[in-house]
C-alpha cells in the first residue's frame, strides 16, 4: 500500500485531494519559467522592462521537483506559461521531462501559452512529448497594428507558427485581448479567421496587472458589450463545456467555431475556482488578483532530493486561497489592482 507523507501526516492510499476554505478541488496548476519574452506588448508589460536576476529565477531542475510535487498532489492539468516559455533556454528538456507523468497516467493534460514566434521551430517537439493543445496569443490580423501593439512584432512569423502547429496535429486555440482603440472593430473578422481554420477563440478583458506606460482605463472593452454585438451578427449557442480554465463558451452557429468570453472584470468567474499559480521564481500565488503567496523557492532549495516539505507548504498554501479576486477599472489614472505584471507572473 502506498503511504505518502504530506504536511504533518501520514495519508495511506495517496495524497488527499488538494480543497481550498470554499471546497473547491485544485487540479490546475500555472507555472511560469521565465519572465523573459520577445515581445513587449502594450497592454502586458513596459517597453524597456526590468528582468529577473537568472539567480532568482527556478532552474530546471528545481521546476521539475516543483511540478512534480502538484502532480502528486493531484493536480492534473499543467500549464507552462511566461513571459514566453519558448525563448526559455533547454524548455523543450523540461517539457521532455514532465511527459514521462503523462505517458504514466499522473498527468493528464500538458499544455502552453505562448505568443507563437517560436512555434515553427518547436511544434513537432511539442507534439511528441504529447502536448495536444496549446494556447496561442494574436490580438490582431494586421501587420501594421501587430507591429505597434507589440513594439516590433512580425505577424508572418507568428502566422508560420500557427500553421506549424497545426500540421503538428496541435489543437490551437487563439486567445484575444479586447482593446478598445486598437482591435475592437476587427473582433468579428478575427473569430471568422480562426474558425474557418478550426481554431477556437476566447477574447479576454484586459487586466490591472502591473504599471505600464498606457492608462488602461483607455484600452477597457467590456466583454459583455461585445458579446451583444456579436450576437446580432451571429447566433450563439451557450455551451455547457468547461475547461479548467475561467472561460465561459459559446457556439457560433454560422461559423461552426467555438468562442470563450474570459471577464475578470464585467462577471467574475471565480465560484468555480480551480487553479493556482507558480512564478518562474517559486512564488505560489493562490489568486490572480491577490498578493498572498508562498515561498516555494526557498523550501525547495532547503531541501534538496526531499519534496516532502515542498507539499506540505503546497497544501499548507491551498488552505488560505481566498474566495475571489477584486479586480476593478473604474477611476482613470488609478494605480493597477496587483503591482505584478502579466509576465512576472504567469499569463
Amino acid at each position: 500500500m502506498t503511504v505518502v507523507y504530506q504536511s504533518d501526516k501520514l495519508i495511506r492510499g495517496g495524497p488527499a485531494p488538494l480543497i481550498d476554505p470554499f471546497g473547491r478541488t485544485i487540479r490546475y496548476v500555472r507555472v511560469s519559467v521565465t519572465d523573459r519574452c520577445d515581445l513587449r506588448c502594450l497592454y502586458c508589460m513596459a517597453e524597456h522592462p526590468a528582468f529577473l536576476p537568472k539567480a532568482e529565477m527556478l532552474s530546471l531542475d528545481e521546476l521539475d521537483r516543483l511540478c512534480g510535487a502538484f502532480i502528486d498532489l493531484g493536480c492534473r492539468t499543467l500549464r507552462l506559461t511566461g513571459g514566453e516559455p519558448l525563448v526559455r533556454k533547454g524548455f523543450m528538456d523540461l517539457v521532455s521531462s514532465l511527459s514521462t507523468r503523462l505517458r504514466t497516467g499522473a498527468l493528464e493534460e500538458l499544455t502552453l501559452t505562448t505568443n507563437g514566434t517560436r512555434l515553427a521551430q518547436h511544434a513537432d517537439a511539442l507534439a511528441a512529448c504529447g502536448v495536444r493543445r496549446i494556447n496561442v496569443s494574436l490580438d490582431t490580423l494586421d501587420a501594421d497594428t501587430y507591429r505597434r501593439l507589440t513594439r516590433g512584432g512580425d505577424l508572418n512569423q507568428v502566422l508560420a507558427g500557427l500553421e506549424a502547429a497545426r500540421s503538428a496535429g496541435l489543437a490551437v486555440k487563439i486567445n484575444v485581448v479586447a482593446l478598445k482603440n486598437d482591435n475592437a472593430r476587427e473582433l468579428p473578422d478575427l473569430i471568422q479567421w480562426a474558425h474557418s481554420l478550426g481554431m477556437a477563440l476566447t477574447l479576454i478583458e484586459t487586466m490591472p496587472m502591473g504599471e505600464i506606460e498606457a492608462d488602461r482605463t483607455d484600452q477597457f472593452l467590456s466583454l459583455a458589450d461585445v458579446r451583444k454585438d456579436l450576437a446580432r451578427r451571429w447566433t450563439l449557442t451557450p455551451s455547457a463545456k468547461r475547461t479548467a480554465g475561467p472561460a465561459q463558451y459559446v457556439q457560433v452557429q454560422e461559423t461552426g467555431g467555438e468562442l470563450g468570453f474570459i471577464t475578470p472584470l464585467t462577471h467574475v468567474f471565480c465560484e468555480a475556482c480551480n487553479r493556482v499559480r507558480v512564478t518562474c521564481t517559486g512564488q505560489l500565488y493562490l489568486c490572480l488578483g491577490q498578493e498572498d503567496r508562498a515561498d516555494l523557492r526557498a523550501i525547495l532549495r532547503a531541501n534538496p532530493g526531499d519534496d516532502a516539505p515542498v507539499r506540505a507548504a503546497i497544501r499548507s498554501a491551498v488552505d488560505r486561497k481566498p474566495k475571489g479576486h477584486d479586480f476593478r477599472i473604474d477611476r482613470p489614472g488609478a494605480p493597477p489592482a496587483s503591482p505584478r505584471t502579466m509576465s512576472a507572473t504567469g499569463g
